[in-house]
């Protein structure tokens, strides 16, 4: 079995900001004060990203990850309307879901309740099985326990022979999947320009999901 798991932001859709802008909002329900700055998101969990804005208080992250939910949920109509799935991303999932023995979900470092939500205002959810995903919300201490949950996830309901490729377009993405023991395709339609993907060592860098059998034939290793 191939599970091929994709990122969400940058990767599938352009959210148009509204999920830094949650993050802001969770921020201030949690803390009453204004956000010192930005800190760094692309690549990094949602746990991750609560902690480095909360100097580290263990105590109000999972106050600040509930908050985040909630923050999102009221910005989905404001993303469905300014936001996109990124050009190719639907004929990429929906040509891979048809394909036999493949299995389709997430390796993101959104919450699992704020993915569904993403993927569900431009209509992706379909082609992926979502219970199968790792998420931002699941135990982790780097990304890339998350691809081991995943894993073990599609083994349990699909098949013990798992062959994995995460999908990403950040240099976070591509070491957390070499980590983990599987593939790296790099998708050069977030922050990260073709060369910088190349030089973290993705096995496939690729401009973006609009040539769909390009897609295919990096995911699936055909020539």
């Amino acid at each position: 079995m191939l599970l091929v798991l994709w990122d969400i932001d940058g990767t599938l859709v352009d959210g148009a900001g509204h999920g830094r802008h949650a993050f802001d909002d969770a921020y201030r329900a949690v803390t009453g004060r204004e956000p010192a700055g930005q800190v760094q998101m692309a690549g990094r969990t949602d746990r991750m990203i609560a902690m480095s804005m909360l100097d580290g208080d263990d105590t109000a992250v999972t106050p600040m990850l509930a908050e985040l939910e909630r923050a999102l949920a009221e910005r989905e109509e404001r993303i469905r309307a300014e936001g996109r799935a990124l050009p190719g991303a639907e004929a990429a999932l929906q040509a891979l879901a048809s394909r036999e023995g493949t299995v389709q979900s997430l390796l993101t470092g959104n919450l699992a309740a704020n993915a569904a939500l993403k993927l569900g205002a431009f209509g992706l959810q379909r082609w992926l099985d979502l219970e199968v995903g790792g998420y931002g919300s699941d135990p982790h201490e780097r990304r890339s326990d998350l691809v081991a949950v995943a894993r073990d996830r599609a083994a349990a309901k699909y098949s013990p022979a798992v062959d994995t490729v995460l999908v990403g377009d950040t240099p976070l993405d591509v070491s957390a999947a070499h980590e983990a023991g599987a593939r790296a395709v790099a998708v050069a339609s977030g922050p990260y320009g073709v060369d910088e993907l190349r030089a973290a060592g993705a096995d496939s860098v690729l401009p973006g999901l609009a040539d769909t059998a390009q897609v295919l034939a990096a995911v699936t290793r055909a020539t």
